[in-house]
């Protein structure tokens, strides 16, 4: 199977995230490429980990992730869950992910400490939010991410990290900055009481169509999926 198209894809969204950083004077290697692989098989996750540098990951299934566990080469692969996750499921991935970016409700967070105890695991979370206040979309409203913030203080096997946000579709980069910028200073804000004993926070915000947007307004990751594996691109 010739996977070339995915390291010219990869090159392209690279330069991209390199070129919004250099806009926004910032260091690109202060931002982490997460291939979304949601509509990736095995074969070209395994080619993106061994021959194009992509070292993280992000799963949106639960189902699926498992259904291809024994076929990913995981040595040295980070394996992060991003889509919307149901307590029942988390039985499932607690003892394989290193990172859950959708945290939304206090309900959610007791069956992650749940199930992390019971591995004698700590698990790294991000706190989700609905930027949008979009009703189609999970994510803790943003004026009730700091309570859910407090609310992990009282896990010990739960590792605040940071923040997520999948954000409106929107026509353009003003408009992705609108609500990028709002969701920065907000996770500043939360951040700077001091809740939780991390330096910097992970700032998971921006996917394919906006990634200059979301660099410029502080994103620390980007998520990235369609555009890394469409054949097309590499025409």
């Amino acid at each position: 199977m010739d996977y070339s198209y995915l390291k010219e894809n990869t090159e392209r969204v690279r330069e991209r995230i390199r070129q919004a950083a250099v806009a926004a004077g910032r260091n690109p290697d202060e931002i982490m490429l997460l291939a979304a692989v949601k509509y990736a098989d095995a074969g070209e996750i395994n080619y993106l980990h061994r021959h194009c540098g992509i070292d993280n990951i992000g799963e949106n299934r639960v189902q699926q992730m498992l259904g291809r566990w024994e076929e990913l080469q995981r040595e040295g692969l980070n394996v992060h869950f991003i889509g919307n996750l149901q307590t029942n499921k988390v039985k499932y991935i607690a003892d394989k992910v290193c990172m859950i970016h959708s945290l939304d409700s206090g309900k959610l967070a007791a069956e992650i400490e749940r199930q992390a105890a019971k591995h004698n695991c700590i698990i790294d979370v991000l706190v989700e939010i609905n930027s949008g206040y979009e009703e189609n979309k999970a994510g803790v409203l943003p004026e009730e991410a700091e309570t859910l913030c407090k609310k992990l203080v009282l896990y010990p096997h739960i590792r605040l990290r940071g923040f997520m946000t999948m954000g409106p579709v929107c026509s353009g980069y003003e408009e992705y900055c609108k609500y990028f910028r709002k969701t920065y200073d907000l996770i500043v804000d939360i951040w700077e009481k001091k809740l939780h004993n991390i330096e910097r926070p992970i700032i998971s915000m921006g996917m394919s169509e906006s990634i200059e947007a979301a660099v410029a307004c502080g994103s620390t990751c980007i998520r990235v999926g369609r555009i890394l594996f469409e054949k097309q691109n590499s025409t």
